[in-house]
């Protein structure tokens, strides 16, 4: 099989591609690092699962993100899901027995400003809290770990237990351990609707037919918001295009990943480097942003100056004008008609990842770039994902909103959700994670993160 050299793309034929059951015990609704894990957690306890793709396995985000695993800086809500997710990808490095390109690398977080020393000296209790490695390394020591950087960092946070992998390769890999593990994975193949009887749900109708199910999972990143909604659930989940770069091979300054407040480098397998613009992205403007503005405006207001405004989403993403917010069993969705969410990477994110970089590395010869793309991060007003059962319609749970950590945080979060699927106590504290926080009064805002 080629390994890609990139994110999946619909160019690359379908890996799964078989029947469809007629039943299962469970569907899961997206093929992304989440409902992959879902899936795999269900059918090791014993549930006949079926995963639906509409496009590729990892076509979205899912093969799109930055690869970094990282617990450091997390919401002190979500550290103890990551910090469980760290310990599955190495248990399951182990079981697939391929090449996830998993890596123990560590993550700085690089100072220039007196400002970021307080702030990152203001999370370290929550670290200490949870029991995990991160401290504080003044300059010096940082020099020693990353020889031939620029005068002007002051020093950086440093979680030596982070990881790593390579998007592209880890995901589809995860998805061939859950098909050996019992999964059943098609792809092309939409859910259009979930068939809903005397209130519950009773199975799923995917544009090849219907499954009977008692139980599904949503996992459909950017697009879960615009299914909810045509079954009556309204979430304030928005998306934003993320921009990344990957350069030729070049010399190694740092093996794991790191950032400052202009640019965000991890070490790849091939001897390159992924960059990205690290506080840059873009919001696509579209019914739904208007709608839920309110809501996102607290993370807006402090990230005004990265973020780029355009006037319209183009035409078949999910918040576009012209997407149709509600359909039949029978009609062809907007699922169907964009199978994979490919959005155009943004040149200048791209130029200024690439200057800052050479700029914090100047005795690099030549940097180039092989290649760029994008992807669009869903995003919840407050940072942090749904992890819940739908309050009004038994037999479904929501995974979405992973707001750019769904890559690392995966194997916990689909762990979790298999787990609310098949009626079993997850053994967390999900509180924070409801559906009905956007609903019940509860101020909106996103807790200590870095």
């Amino acid at each position: 099989m080629r390994i890609p050299s990139g994110p999946v793309s619909l160019n690359q034929p379908p890996e799964h591609s078989g029947p469809l059951p007629g039943a299962a015990d469970l569907v899961v609704i997206g093929g992304g690092v989440a409902g992959v894990m879902c899936a795999w957690f269900a059918a090791k306890a014993g549930a006949r699962v079926v995963l639906c793709e509409k496009g590729r396995v990892a076509g979205e985000q899912s093969s799109r993100n930055w690869g970094w695993i990282r617990q450091q800086g997390r919401d002190p809500d979500e550290l103890p899901l990551v910090m469980e997710a760290v310990r599955h990808w190495q248990a399951i490095q182990a079981e697939t027995n391929e090449d996830l390109g998993l890596r123990q690398t560590g993550t700085f977080y690089l100072m220039r400003h007196a400002s970021d020393q307080a702030r990152y000296e203001a999370w370290l209790p929550h670290a200490s809290a949870h029991g995990l490695d991160t401290k504080m390394l003044g300059a010096a020591e940082l020099r020693d770990r990353m020889p031939g950087a620029a005068e002007g960092w002051r020093g950086a946070l440093w979680t030596a237990s982070d990881m790593c992998a390579e998007p592209w390769v880890a995901v589809p890999a995860l998805a061939r351990a859950a098909v050996r593990a019992g999964v059943t994975i098609v792809e092309d193949c939409a859910v259009r609707r979930l068939d809903v009887t005397d209130g519950r749900v009773r199975g799923v109708v995917t544009e090849r037919g219907r499954i009977a199910c008692d139980r599904a999972v949503l996992c459909g990143g950017a697009w879960s918001s615009l299914f909810l909604r045509a079954h009556g659930i309204d979430v304030p989940q928005l998306s934003v295009r993320a921009t990344v770069c990957a350069t030729e091979p070049v010399g190694d300054v740092f093996g794991g990943q790191a950032a400052d407040d202009r640019v965000a480098f991890r070490r790849r397998a091939d001897g390159g480097y992924s960059l990205a613009a690290s506080a840059q992205h873009d919001f696509l403007m579209g019914p739904d942003a208007l709608r839920h503005m309110g809501k996102f405006w607290p993370v807006v207001k402090d990230d005004v100056l990265s973020t780029g405004l355009r006037p319209k989403a183009p035409a078949g993403y999910p918040d576009a004008w012209g997407t149709a917010r509600s359909w039949s069993a029978d009609d062809e969705t907007p699922f169907e008609r964009m199978r994979v969410l490919d959005p155009a990477p943004n040149a200048a994110h791209v130029k200024g990842a690439l200057r800052r970089f050479r700029q914090a590395f100047p005795k690099l010869p030549a940097v180039k770039v092989k290649r760029a793309w994008a992807g669009m991060i869903d995003s919840m007003p407050d940072l942090v994902p749904i992890i819940d059962e739908a309050p009004d319609l038994p037999g479904l749970v929501v995974l979405t909103g992973l707001s750019g950590h769904g890559f690392g945080i995966g194997p916990g979060v689909g762990r979790v959700a298999a787990d609310l699927a098949l009626g079993r106590d997850p053994g967390l504290d999900l509180s924070r994670f409801r559906i009905t926080r956007f609903s019940d009064g509860t101020p909106i805002r996103p807790g200590p993160h870095l």
